[in-house]
């Protein structure tokens, strides 16, 4: 079994990533639509790069679901 490997996301990298904003990106995280940073430090935060897959994913497979797309795993 091959583990991916866990890195941290700053919010530059979420943006590009997922092509949302940055006031997109915190709205979502109070409603609970998207993963919380982690703490790095007293002015550091980053996004766990498989929880932002994890929400990727979720999001295509929903939209398939939408538009009735068999999404294959």
């Amino acid at each position: 079994m091959t583990e991916q490997l866990r890195s941290f996301l700053r919010l530059k990298q979420v943006k590009a990533v997922t092509g949302m904003s940055r006031s997109w990106i915190y709205d979502a995280i109070r409603r609970g639509e998207f993963p919380a940073p982690i703490t790095l430090g007293a002015r550091a935060v980053a996004w766990d790069s498989i929880a932002v897959a994890g929400w990727q994913e979720h999001r295509v497979r929903q939209s398939c679901k939408d538009c009735g797309v068999r999404w294959r795993s």
